[in-house]
């Protein structure tokens, strides 16, 4: 009887990445998981260019299987301006990644802004480098930098903002702001804070109940090219999973998923399950999501956060956090088993250790704390499915 595992795999950004395919196929991972990042938002993704890069990686001994992400346009997130001729876009560029081999795509509907957070290099207890989502750090910077109303926060917590920002160095908040506004990896953009005023109010006639349904509309336009062309969607949750500087989330807990998939309840219309983002709320359970949503997961993200009771949290071991790893892991290898099929699986947001502290990397993707993770989800999976085949 064959035992069903990860499918083991590093995210790459292609050939700029410090982290090359050969440190990544030395890690011990059979796959790659990437896209075209020099692609601009919007453009198709040309087949030769595609079939360029998978025999890339082929060429060092990996497969590419998994993209992520196909960026979704402002513009469909709005439902605005030349949307249709985005949505045809993203079409034939989901075609063109099927003919060349891909099986999954991941993307998210976060506005505007992708994964954030409010400092890249939190220093741990070990001298390890991680990276945090401080709240009052981020009030700091929503109120008193982009200057946005003070109306949602309590008074305590506006005060404790006040007093770290009065007291805060130049060179801090040139840092907090940099870190929020750089255009972290996966997102396409970057801003000032004039633009970043700009582009926020863009969304102030949306709500989360429109949001919901554009993105509705959205899959139901996509949804059937997947089902043409053998494809699958992975939603990656918002991150982190609740509102940010006034914009609408709706991919944040397990009621929304449920409300996408009702919606759009074809088999293709899955979920990237990434406890990390789901995990900085204690809202979210992880083995109840799992036990909802068992057949629509078609990729996994597998990192831990330590959440704190103001909302604030970092990017903790990967074995070790507010979740509860080795069940989220015996709950996988179950569905795998069940399901029969290799799940796509990537650790996500290593520490920064060793000597990788002292080389340039993406934040979060140096290559040395992600090899840590991968080893201990391996080894956990080993336990796991040893004890599961006795």
């Amino acid at each position: 009887m064959r035992l069903y595992r990860f499918q083991q795999s590093f995210r790459w950004f292609g050939p700029n990445d410090p982290v090359s395919l050969s440190d990544i196929r030395m890690a011990g991972c059979t796959h790659v998981v990437t896209a075209l990042h020099e692609i601009p938002n919007g453009e198709v993704w040309p087949f030769e260019k595609i079939e360029q890069r998978r025999q890339e990686i082929e060429r060092a001994g990996l497969k590419w299987e998994v993209v992520e992400s196909i960026p979704v346009h402002e513009n469909i997130k709005k439902r605005s301006g030349d949307f249709e001729k985005f949505i045809d876009a993203y079409k034939q560029s989901m075609i063109n990644l099927a003919k060349a081999g891909v099986k999954v795509i991941t993307y998210n509907f976060m506005p505007v802004l992708d994964w954030t957070r409010t400092q890249l290099e939190f220093e741990l207890s070990t001298a390890a480098k991680a990276l945090r989502f401080d709240m009052i750090d981020y009030i700091l910077f929503d109120v008193f930098i982009l200057k946005r109303p003070d109306t949602l926060y309590s008074a305590d917590v506006l005060e404790k903002a006040k007093e770290r920002f009065e007291n805060a160095l130049d060179s801090e908040k040139d840092e907090l702001t940099g870190s929020i506004l750089a255009g972290l990896p996966g997102s396409e953009e970057s801003y000032t804070i004039e633009a970043f005023r700009d582009v926020l109010s863009t969304y102030s006639e949306i709500d989360p109940d429109s949001l919901r349904d554009n993105l509705i509309q959205f899959l139901k336009e996509i949804v059937p090219v997947c089902e043409e062309n053998n494809l699958l969607l992975a939603l990656h949750p918002d991150d982190p999973p609740f509102p940010l500087f006034g914009l609408p989330r709706v991919v944040s807990t397990q009621d929304d998923y449920q409300a996408i998939f009702d919606a759009v309840p074809s088999p293709a219309n899955g979920i990237c399950f990434c406890t990390g983002s789901l995990g900085a709320i204690a809202e979210n359970d992880m083995s109840t999501i799992l036990d909802a949503f068992a057949d629509r997961i078609h990729f996994a993200h597998l990192r831990n956060v330590q959440r704190e009771a103001d909302g604030s949290f970092h990017e903790a071991e990967h074995l070790d956090g507010s979740t509860d790893m080795a069940e989220v892991v015996k709950k996988l290898s179950k569905i795998m088993q069940r399901r029969e099929f290799d799940l796509p699986m990537r650790p996500d947001h290593g520490h920064s250790l060793l000597d990788d502290q002292s080389k340039i990397t993406n934040p979060g993707y140096s290559a040395i704390g992600r090899l840590k993770g991968l080893a201990e989800l391996r080894g956990l999976e080993m336990g796991i499915a040893r004890f599961m085949t006795e």
